[in-house]
């Protein structure tokens, strides 16, 4: 029962605001009610005519609780001045008359009876938006793409049907090994984002390079929202001591390096027991394995993943410690369809005739299929001629449509198509062009080009002793060139931490040039401190130098011009460098440059990069 009058001391319930509890009038005056909610200790004011509130009123047989808490049964509900009294009798049997004053405030109106009951009806209008919003949800939630369009990043085809695709499975277990830029870390967001939204997933651990544990917290919390907790060894330590047995059981989201399980048996077997839905590795071709020696790394993974029901393992280079290492990959996703090497090389021999015979499918189409009565036996073969007998028999109209569909038996059925994803910058649109510049300059005379050894060739400064920054023409050559671009930012490379540091001194305490350094023996504070300040505009650095370890997992696509101190010998790794400029988000074509000896290995070898 509902009534427009408002007398002090009678008890109303917002419509809008059901946990302040039961009100109290306080004041009626002016066309305005003060409703006192001493359950919550607020007080509101509101308007006569309009004010969101329902009478609270209780009938016969019905329980209430005093402000003593006394509970008493409901036998008659009489008024006076306005006010309600209520008689009953409390739990021993005795009478009690209980004004609506003394009623519990705490009293909350949640089932919909209870609601309906006390009055607390909403208008139709409201009932009908809540039917529209149900509806709504119930259509986002059958969506294909429900949990992949929440994210706050660019939805880009390739990403979309790669975190798709995984995303539909029961228990994804599969390799990204999309090339350097392309967004695999984005990939793995987005899956891992779809999954939780859709309650299919409870339990994730991300095991990372320790140089990578900040990056990825903050690309999870900042894209995707999704708030995970990094666990090293310190923060293990810390939760153990607060009386937790196992700290991975601590987070339902968690990030930890692989040098932490690899380091203390006991932290394995920890994260081993906590169980995961989602086992994510990145940088995964790190993990070293071989016929005769197996990395702790690789066994530590191997261990977690048996107890995980999905696993995905990132990396651009899928192939770069060569088949074995590819092979101990796919191992680690379907230990049971790679079992062993000589048989996984032995297939590998057809994967590239079943390449060959897919383009064909793909472009000649069924009018192909049906002309060519060789591709129909090799099917029949692959698949069984029930299979091809079944598709000649489909009017014309639709053998075109089918041929999706004998593809997808032959990638289910051949080959790694279901658990490796690999986009490449050739089928992928929008990357900037590379424009090359190479420097020639006279060897200093300390230098030895007919040395024995490669590694101190590649690395002259090795080779120069002590004061090597005064005596290499890389050095004088930089120092004049970063002269000419000082409005721009400006990426150096090099293999090893000494050189980087060195450059670093040279540049900022000599020739007064604002760089920054960014090197493996830093901690992981002070690396995001130097690539934070680097990524200041107005007050940043203008030069970053970076030892190999900046060439993996780092994204400087702010800056557009990439000088290389040295060229590594491994493409793969040249590539990774590159990567870190010439990605999605770089706006503008990259620059590269190279100084080098004249007549040295690095010339040779920059020869054989650019245009072998």
């Amino acid at each position: 029962m509902s009534q427009t009058e408002f007398v002090p001391g009678q008890r109303w319930i917002s419509n809008t605001e059901a946990d302040l509890g039961l009100g109290i009038v306080v004041e009626c005056s002016n066309r305005r009610v003060e409703i006192s909610f001493p359950a919550a200790a607020e007080v509101r004011t509101y308007a006569t005519d309009n004010a969101p509130l329902s009478r609270v009123c209780f009938e016969a047989d019905e329980q209430v609780c005093s402000d003593e808490d006394v509970l008493v049964t409901v036998r008659e509900r009489m008024e006076h001045n306005g006010c309600y009294l209520y008689m009953g009798v409390d739990s021993d049997g005795n009478e009690v008359i209980l004004p609506e004053l003394h009623l519990n405030s705490a009293v909350h109106f949640s089932k919909p009876q209870e609601r309906l009951f006390v009055g607390q009806i909403d208008r139709h209008g409201l009932y009908k938006l809540r039917v529209e919003t149900r509806e709504h949800q119930y259509r986002l939630a059958q969506s294909p793409a429900y949990g992949l369009i929440g994210t706050r990043v660019q939805l880009l085809p390739h990403q979309l049907y790669i975190a798709a695709e995984l995303a539909s499975r029961t228990a994804p277990r599969a390799l990204l090994a999309d090339e350097v830029g392309l967004g695999k870390t984005i990939e793995a967001g987005m899956i891992l984002h779809q999954r939780l939204i859709s309650e299919r997933a409870r339990r994730i651990l991300i095991l990372l390079p320790d140089s990578l544990l900040h990056q990825w917290l903050v690309e999870m919390r900042r894209r995707f929202n999704l708030t995970f907790s990094l666990l090293d060894a310190e923060r293990c330590e810390a939760l153990e001591d607060s009386g937790h047995e196992n700290p991975f059981e601590t987070a339902q989201l968690v990030i930890s390096p692989v040098s932490l399980l690899a380091r203390s048996e006991t932290r394995l077997q920890q994260a081993e027991q906590a169980g995961w839905d989602i086992l994510v590795v990145d940088e995964a071709h790190h993990l070293g394995w071989s016929r005769e020696v197996v990395s702790h790394a690789y066994q530590c993974v191997e261990r977690v993943a048996r107890r995980s029901d999905g696993l995905l393992l990132l990396t651009a280079t899928p192939e770069q410690l060569g088949p074995e290492g590819h092979f101990a990959r796919l191992r680690l996703l379907d230990p049971e369809r790679y079992p062993d090497l000589d048989q996984f090389l032995d297939e590998e021999q057809q994967y590239f005739h079943l390449n060959h015979l897919i383009g064909s499918l793909l472009e000649g189409g069924a009018a192909f299929l049906k002309q060519d009565k060789h591709t129909q036996r090799e099917l029949a073969e692959r698949l069984g001629e029930s299979v091809i007998a079944q598709w000649l028999a489909l009017p014309a109209k639709e053998q075109d449509a089918a041929i999706a569909s004998l593809i997808n038996q032959l990638v289910d059925r051949q080959g790694t198509g279901r658990v490796l994803f690999r986009n490449t910058r050739r089928t992928v649109a929008g990357f900037p062009a590379r424009h090359f510049h190479s420097y020639p300059l006279m060897a200093p005379n300390l230098y030895q080009p007919d040395a024995d050894a490669l590694e101190p060739l590649l690395h002259p400064e090795r080779q120069l002793g002590v004061n090597w920054v005064s005596e290499d023409p890389r050095v004088a050559w930089l120092q004049d060139w970063l002269k000419q671009q000082r409005k721009d930012k400006v990426l150096v490379i090099c293999a090893h931490a000494e050189t980087a540091i060195a450059l670093d001194e040279y540049l900022s305490l000599r020739i007064g040039v604002r760089s920054t350094v960014f090197h493996e023996g830093m901690s992981l504070i002070n690396r995001d401190r130097s690539a934070a300040y680097f990524a200041d505009e107005e007050l940043g650095a203008q030069v970053l130098i970076s030892s190999e370890i900046g060439s993996e997992g780092r994204n400087f696509q702010f800056c557009h011009h990439l000088v290389l101190f040295d060229l590594p010998l491994s493409p793969d790794l040249l590539e990774q460098r590159i990567g870190r400029l010439d990605r999605i988000g770089q706006t503008e074509a990259v620059q590269i440059h190279l100084p080098y000896y004249r007549h040295s290995p690095t010339e040779v070898l920059m020869q054989w990069y650019h245009q072998g």
